[in-house]
């Protein structure tokens, strides 16, 4: 995934408890609590600890999350980073030297419905 310009910032030193919305795309690098919901990029930096439920465009984690991601497009887990939560994603990339604990769901709905549609038809 391409990294798009990040518009917002969310410091090393910032602390943010509640529901966040946004428009492109926003890197934390502190603490986060709460909901995200988001059509565009979230970029959780090394030094960041998230506890949020994530609903995004794009997701790139470099720190720590816990909670569940929905990324309708792409996920990236990139070393060292933490995630400890439920994936219901588009596509996913996990680096080595990240850690990742829970489910994952990964594909469009649109081709898991062609494919059970398919499937049916063979029959």
């Amino acid at each position: 995934m391409s990294q798009k310009e990040i518009t917002t910032i969310l410091g090393p030193d910032a602390s943010f408890d509640g529901k966040l919305t946004f428009q492109g795309a926003l890197r934390i690098d502190g603490r986060f609590s709460g909901e995200i919901h988001t059509e565009g990029t979230l970029v959780v930096g090394e030094r960041a600890v998230v506890e949020a439920q994530i609903r995004a465009g794009d997701v790139i984690v470099q720190g720590r999350v816990t909670g569940n991601i929905s990324a309708s497009g792409s996920l990236e887990i990139r070393g060292p980073a933490q995630v400890h939560g439920n994936l219901d994603v588009g596509s996913l990339l996990i680096e080595p030297g990240s850690v990742f604990e829970g489910n994952c769901k990964m594909g469009r709905r649109e081709d898991a419905s062609a494919a059970n549609d398919a499937s049916s038809a063979a029959q």
